[in-house]
């Protein structure tokens, strides 16, 4: 399966999930929760929003690259290429991601 077919097949399986919701930003179709994105695709490779720390030691060990939008790097987004496990690969990322932004938007 190609990356988009992976990515819109987890999208449908986040959007059965509580305050889960679609929205377009960044020039993307972007997945929500809580009215804020956590997660998109561009160019092939999943977005994800994670802890700055996390993404950094991401970046550090070649697992991800930054994502950069408007001329500069978005410090707590990273760009995942599809792994070899696929969507299970993908779904994990995504899982974080979902839980850091609506810990984010709880206050928490």
């Amino acid at each position: 399966m190609d990356t988009r077919g992976v990515y819109d097949g987890l999208a449908d399986e986040f959007l059965t999930r509580p305050g889960v919701t679609v929205g377009k930003a960044l020039q993307n179709e972007v997945l929500k929760v809580s009215d804020k994105i956590f997660a998109f695709l561009k160019d092939d490779r999943l977005v994800v929003k994670l802890p700055a720390a996390q993404v950094a030691e991401l970046i550090a060990a070649d697992d991800a690259v930054p994502f950069r939008s408007g001329g500069r790097t978005m410090r707590e987004w990273a760009m995942l290429a599809l792994p070899a496990d696929g969507a299970a690969g993908w779904r994990g990322w995504m899982v974080q991601a979902h839980d850091y932004v609506a810990g984010l938007a709880a206050g928490q």
